[in-house]
């Protein structure tokens, strides 16, 4: 019965954590959409922008 426990506790940890990094996938893509789209309207100017930094 332990052992069926910890396997539940540890399966569960596991799911929260890949529920956070999905979320945080789903921000990052977010935030690049958002860049993207402020970059080609003009919002930021990117002329300059050094690839090598």
């Amino acid at each position: 019965m332990r052992i069926v426990q910890y396997l539940d506790n540890y399966t569960a940890q596991i799911t929260d954590l890949v529920k956070d990094i999905q979320a945080q996938i789903q921000k990052l893509k977010e935030y690049r959409q958002s860049l993207i789209s402020e970059a080609v309207t003009g919002k930021i100017d990117v002329r300059d922008y050094n690839i090598n930094n």
